[in-house]
């Protein structure tokens, strides 16, 4: 069945607290897109963010981000009142999240309603009970990075970062006050996503979401469970990840994540992963794995490098992971971030696990007629079309950054006179193509300029904070993009027929009119 998507994070939700929250606004996007005749939603990893605050670099691959709460849910349910949070200067532009302020405010918001909390409440005690195999040492990471002013773990005194069991034991009673605190953060999260979550798949919106393939170094993960990484005695890594050098990255880029032990996932018949995988199918229904290609080979460079130039490629687990994960989970429904380096062994890895690769239409128009993100050169509808990822500039933004020839080629291709209709015209060819899901960032039908461009890969700062506004949404644009999923067969069945039945009612009518 032919769908389309818009990408919006939560983050880049309108808001009148700094950043976009699980609150009125995310229900009222929804709506938006069932309007629009959109099935998909697609979002970025929901965790928790660190360093850069990128939510691909996260202290947890299973928690959810505490920015996201919603004060005025906490509110009605009596742990705010409105004067605790809504005189708070959040930030000075409404179209971009101030992090600092973030971090500076949020949590003290949200320590005041943990205050007014029940701790005793049975669903709260459910929730613990669910997820006691990671919530409890991850609300006791994050309250000694407090205790240690937000220093990573391997700064922390050698018993707590080596885990020494009386270490842990005295910090968890040391420490009581604040792992409860995380906890309970943990569980106003996933019970204000569950119901929004619930909400989007009532008006038949499925929720697409990431989940990055390598964790951060920095995170509960790690420090919790460093057999699974390649490190040293003294939990160090040996080696990290990152891609070679290229025509964009003379230097390659140097993501720095800590490499997996693929060989002690396989003696575990990779447990690890598939309760990854089972807790990600749990937050969304179809997931992203980000940099697909890693589980093929991966990019290796020893540890302390400076630069990505000297690595090396090594094999990963290949499709033994996923038919394990089959065999314990059942079919998931997987899209597979298959850009880059990818050679006929990541192709074939894609089509023996059958899942859906990504086709960007903003790499379609350097490489002539033969470039196999022209919509001509799509092999099959079992594909995602996008006109750009979240780390891609926006169309508008792309048409003034590209070379002379490759406008001039995209022109021509498109059979479009004016430079100034590009974005218009790649949008209706992602539609227009066979593949059976085609997505566009939300800045892209609202024909956003650089500004509205998400993250720039191997930067820090000034990412990651992109906002719409209430009035972004409008009718008009909703009735456009309903007409574009309408004209190329990408509509709900049930709104389809229900369209004909209008139809048919409104020509019965008119005759009954014109008889009269």
């Amino acid at each position: 069945m032919r769908k389309s998507g818009i990408i919006l994070h939560i983050s880049s939700l309108p808001s009148n607290y700094g950043i976009g929250k699980m609150g009125d606004a995310a229900y009222v996007f929804a709506n938006f897109l069932a309007d629009s005749g959109v099935q998909v939603w697609q979002i970025l990893p929901l965790s928790p963010t660190s360093y850069g605050d990128s939510p691909y670099q996260s202290f947890s691959v299973y928690a959810g981000n505490p920015y996201f709460i919603d004060f005025e849910r906490l509110e009605a349910a009596g742990y705010l009142t409105r004067n605790d949070y809504a005189n708070i200067v959040w930030g000075e532009d409404p179209r971009r999240v101030d992090y600092a302020r973030i971090y500076t405010y949020c949590f003290h918001v949200l320590r005041t309603a943990f205050s007014r909390f029940d701790k005793s409440n049975e669903e709260y005690q459910a929730f613990c009970e669910k997820n006691a195999d990671w919530l409890k040492d991850y609300a006791l990471f994050m309250a000694l990075k407090d205790a240690h002013h937000g220093d990573p773990w391997n700064k922390w005194e050698k018993p707590l970062a080596m885990r020494n069991a009386k270490a842990m034991e005295q910090a968890f009673v040391r420490y009581a006050e604040d792992v409860e605190f995380y906890s309970v953060l943990q569980y106003w999260f996933y019970q204000q996503w569950g119901q929004l979550k619930a909400y989007c798949n009532s008006k038949g919106i499925s929720i697409v979401g990431d989940i990055p393939i390598y964790v951060a170094y920095d995170s509960a993960d790690v420090w919790v469970h460093p057999e699974l990484f390649q490190l040293d005695e003294a939990q160090v890594p040996t080696a990290v990840a990152g891609c070679p050098p290229d025509v964009f990255s003379p230097t390659g880029q140097l993501w720095g994540n800590p490499l997996y032990d693929w060989e002690y996932h396989k003696k575990t018949g990779y447990a690890w992963w598939i309760h990854r995988l089972a807790s990600a199918t749990e937050l969304y229904d179809t997931v992203r794995i980000d940099h697909f290609r890693g589980f093929e080979s991966y990019y290796t460079v020893p540890y302390g490098r400076p630069t990505a130039e000297n690595g090396k490629w090594c094999k990963g687990p290949g499709i033994s992971l996923f038919e394990a994960a089959k065999k314990e989970l059942g079919e998931i429904s997987i899209i597979a971030e298959d850009l880059g380096f990818v050679t006929p062994e990541v192709r074939q890895l894609l089509d023996d696990c059958g899942y859906p690769g990504m086709k960007v239409l903003q790499f379609a128009f350097d490489a002539g007629a033969k470039n196999e993100y022209l919509p001509q050169n799509f092999k099959t509808p079992n594909c995602v079309a996008y006109t750009g990822t979240h780390d891609n500039m926006t169309l508008r933004g792309w048409i003034h950054a590209s070379p002379g020839k490759t406008i001039s080629f995209a022109k021509r291709y498109l059979h479009c006179r004016n430079t100034a209709d590009l974005p218009a015209e790649i949008l209706r060819s992602t539609w227009q193509s066979i593949a059976d899901l085609a997505v566009a960032q939300m800045q892209d039908f609202l024909d956003a300029g650089p500004e509205g461009r998400m993250n720039t890969p191997s930067t820090t700062g000034n990412n990651w904070q992109y906002r719409t506004l209430t009035s972004d949404f409008t009718p008009r644009l909703a009735k456009r993009i309903y007409r574009m999923n309408e004209l190329y067969n990408r509509l709900p069945e049930q709104t389809e027929k229900k369209s004909r039945k209008q139809e048919k009612k409104e020509r019965k009518r008119n005759t009954a009119e014109q008889e009269a």
